[in-house]
């Protein structure tokens, strides 16, 4: 608890966790229910929201609204869409730069964010996400793929995704099965958090970082009925996934959020379940930024797995960003 006696110490306030100044004894909202804006970026690329945590993106310029009960789309484009869960706080520019790839070879894109508040407040929080997600995913089948490409976080948020799954297979076991490919870049598992969401709420600030982790470990441990377990929950889902598409891994030996240690044990199960899957580890690349450090073999390996999955629409036009 000696994070906590500092100046500046983690308070939780009316139901919000933020920081408390104890010289004066103001409180600063820490972690937000609002989620990052998704706004246009790309101007060949038209972004809409069709929730708080879901955006859906697409080079028409169509209007699309979906039923907030049913999540059924009043318009059903005839293309594959990509689902692409982010990492914690992403920016706008940061997810275009992922969405544009796809959006090149014929896709739409459903972006999903999740804040470090509903992250940190599963029942009241990520999981009604996941189940918007699922609800989404099932509701629309317009005989297209699917694919699932996820970054950090988006591990924890398929195992809650999963969970859903499970209490209504009927209804929901069809939309996994219409998945023809997934991407897993820096997944994140339960023993990282305490290290992930203090990186992604304070990037660039280490002594802020310590703070929010060591309120992340007591958070745990205080919390365990209303949060924790529902993490390890989703971790043994994710290690089981019902999702039994081609999976690509990527990820780096250096990275402590996405740890080599805990993707090769996911990669392991889902091979033991006879699922497909290619493994691409560098050995130096920070959290979510292989595409950044690594971007030639980054495509490649993305390009091929895509040509594995007859999802290359434009083979010619990934070869140029290579």
């Amino acid at each position: 608890m000696g994070a906590f006696r500092t100046v500046m110490t983690l308070a939780v306030h009316n139901g919000r966790t933020g920081l408390k100044n104890k010289a004066n004894s103001s409180f600063r909202p820490l972690l937000t229910c609002a989620p990052v804006a998704m706004v246009g970026f790309d101007r060949n690329a038209h972004t809409q929201e069709l929730t708080k945590n879901i955006q859906y993106i697409s080079n028409e310029k169509t209007k699309i609204t979906a039923d907030p009960n049913t999540m059924k789309l009043d318009k059903l484009p005839n293309k594959p869409i990509c689902v692409m869960i982010n990492w914690l706080l992403a920016r706008q520019k940061h997810v275009m730069k992922y969405a544009s790839i796809y959006l090149e070879q014929g896709f739409d894109v459903v972006s999903v964010s999740c804040t470090p508040w509903q992250l940190m407040w599963p029942t009241k929080g990520s999981q009604l996400v996941a189940k918007d997600v699922i609800k989404l995913m099932a509701a629309n089948d317009n005989g297209q793929p699917l694919m699932l490409h996820g970054f950090s976080v988006a591990g924890y948020m398929m195992g809650e995704i999963c969970a859903h799954v499970i209490n209504n297979k009927e209804l929901y076991q069809p939309a996994l099965d219409r998945v023809v490919a997934q991407i897993w870049d820096s997944a994140a598992d339960v023993s990282e958090l305490s290290v992930g969401v203090p990186a992604a709420v304070f990037p660039k600030n280490k002594i802020m970082q310590k703070t929010l982790k060591a309120y992340m470990e007591y958070h745990m441990k205080t919390f365990h009925d209303a949060a924790t377990i529902h993490y390890i929950r989703s971790s043994q889902l994710f290690h089981t996934t019902l999702c039994r598409a081609p999976a690509l891994f990527l990820l780096s030996k250096t990275d402590p959020v996405g740890a080599e240690k805990s993707n090769k044990n996911v990669y392991d199960s889902w091979i033991e379940l006879g699922i497909k899957c290619t493994w691409k580890c560098w050995d130096r690349s920070p959290h979510v930024q292989h595409f950044t450090f690594h971007k030639k073999e980054y495509l490649q390996a993305l390009s091929e797995h895509l040509e594995a999955a007859h999802l290359l629409m434009q083979p010619e036009k990934l070869r140029q960003r290579i």
